[in-house]
């Protein structure tokens, strides 16, 4: 397993070199810079003399071929430094520390209600294979998978928020928060969270709903499942204790893979409802040409999804003995 878990890591450091390498050269080969978009916002028509332009390419490091700066940004992370953001004149780690927990407000409560959800839901379709309710229910979550959350998101805003006036339309909290209790805080937070928690939410359970059911079915399909009827053991053990336990490696690797998506949040999302996480800052760092907050999120979300691939293997031993790692 020592020698497994060696390998990955070097693959894994490998695939995170050449993740960054191809975004850095993206990111600097992309139309405008800097210094072009901060002039098009102050002043469209002020022009920057030659001299005056090259002093702020070396402040911002863009006076280096862009290979040539790739290699020292690398060298800098080694040591801990992200860089400086030039749009917020704050460091990248600082940034991130920022809008890390508003990001992981909707994402922790979103997977967590998608996978306590979806399981039992995933379990009760399988069961209730060919009944009218099962496929009414198969029919919901596949409408709803197919939805697109950005869709919901603005329908949700124009019904819920507009015209009924139920929930806030956008930002985190309201503008009196400083001023509210710690219990009308957090029912503030809660009612903000709401909307942008269900499209986060609903896509996901739909989506797991199904993997759970498909699984499920396919291991019932098995031989042990007819010996274990055969037996005469009740229809509830044999599905959850022989049927549903077998299933748990597919889910264990989903899961995995979901991961990063509790810290990557949703662009989209927290774009429309304006909600000050680390989607809606990956956004604005695009628009913004900000080089070094784009590097630092891209080179997180690529670690993170590294890792919990990693994580989803190693899991394996334990949810299934037979699985050896040291054979891949």
């Amino acid at each position: 397993m020592l020698s497994y878990l060696i390998r990955r890591i070097a693959i894994g450091a490998i695939t995170l070199l050449l993740i960054t390498f191809v975004i850095y050269g993206l990111i600097r080969n992309i139309p405008g810079t800097p210094l072009t978009v901060n002039m098009a916002e102050s002043d469209p028509s002020k022009e920057l003399s030659k001299e005056r332009q090259e002093q702020l390419e070396a402040a911002y490091g863009l006076d280096k071929p862009w290979q040539k700066a790739y290699w020292i940004w690398l060298g800098n992370v080694f040591t801990g430094d992200l860089g400086t953001s030039f749009s917020h004149n704050k460091p990248v780690l600082e940034l991130i520390a920022d809008r890390l927990g508003p990001t992981l407000l909707l994402s922790i409560p979103s997977l967590f209600l998608a996978y306590v959800l979806s399981i039992p839901m995933g379990i009760y379709c399988s069961a209730r294979s060919d009944h009218v309710d099962e496929r009414v229910l198969s029919t919901i979550l596949y409408m709803l998978y197919s939805f697109p959350s950005f869709v919901a998101a603005l329908f949700l805003q124009l019904w819920l928020a507009v015209e009924l006036e139920w929930f806030p339309l956008f930002q985190m909290t309201s503008d009196n928060f400083d001023e509210l209790t710690t219990f009308e805080q957090v029912k503030d937070l809660a009612w903000h969270a709401a909307m942008p928690m269900t499209c986060y939410t609903y896509a996901s359970l739909a989506y797991f709903s199904r993997f759970v059911r498909a699984n499920l079915q396919e291991v019932l399909r098995q031989d042990y499942i007819r010996t274990a009827r055969a037996k005469g053991l009740g229809p509830i053990r044999v599905l959850w204790h022989h049927g549903f336990r077998n299933t748990l490696i597919p889910l264990v690797t989903l899961i995995g893979l979901t991961l990063p998506s509790l810290l990557s949040g949703s662009v989209i999302i927290e774009q429309i409802f304006s909600w000050p996480g680390m989607g809606m800052q990956f956004f604005l760092a695009i628009l913004e040409r900000d080089y070094p907050t784009i590097m630092g999120l891209t080179l997180m979300f690529s670690f993170i999804t590294l890792l919990s691939q990693l994580i989803a293997d190693v899991l394996y031993a334990f949810v299934d003995p037979r699985v050896r790692l040291e054979s891949k």
